[in-house]
């Protein structure tokens, strides 16, 4: 599938609280396939959710193994359908960006560590211990499905807010 269009803030889908998936049907399918081919051809990008190609359902993808980040540190490409953290642990405050959001970066406060329980693309029960950058990219895509930004959790509008001065 092609890649799908990014809904940009302030898009009001992008603020809905997703619903969960009753079932991995056909098009449930098709949607993973739309994410994760949006997630590799977007600049940089490390996890796409469903509500960013206008889809109000509780499905996210990430990968972090191609980024700097990363690559040393990860579960390689998880497909996220109604996941649920039932674990953090620790907290940091790093950088982030979105591409719903291409014009900013900001400062969020992020757990460390996380443990997160959902179902994969074929329907099958995970739960996968992630830390670091892994982590946290996550915790971005999770609070899509919520309807919350990274916009929502900057740690200082006066100072953790930043103009991107280019979106590679």
């Amino acid at each position: 599938m092609p890649a799908q269009k990014i809904l940009l803030y302030p898009h009001p889908i992008l603020k809905t609280f997703c619903n969960p998936v009753p079932a991995i049907d056909d098009e449930i399918r098709r949607l993973v396939e739309d994410l994760i081919d949006t997630m590799r051809a977007g600049p940089g990008s490390v996890g796409v959710a469903a509500p960013q190609i206008g889809a109000t359902v509780r499905v996210c993808v990430v990968d972090v193994s191609a980024s700097r980040l990363g690559k040393e540190n990860n579960h390689g490409l998880l497909v996220m359908v109604n996941p649920e953290i039932v674990r953090r642990e620790g907290d940091t405050i790093g950088r982030e960006g979105c591409m719903s959001v291409p014009d900013y970066t900001g400062d969020v406060e992020r757990a460390t560590a996380v443990t997160v329980r959902f179902l994969d693309g074929d329907g099958a029960e995970r739960e996968v211990a992630a830390t670091g950058f892994e982590a946290i990219a996550i915790q971005h895509e999770m609070d899509h499905l919520d309807g919350i930004l990274f916009l929502d959790r900057i740690v200082s509008l006066k100072t953790g807010l930043f103009r991107r001065k280019s979106y590679k």
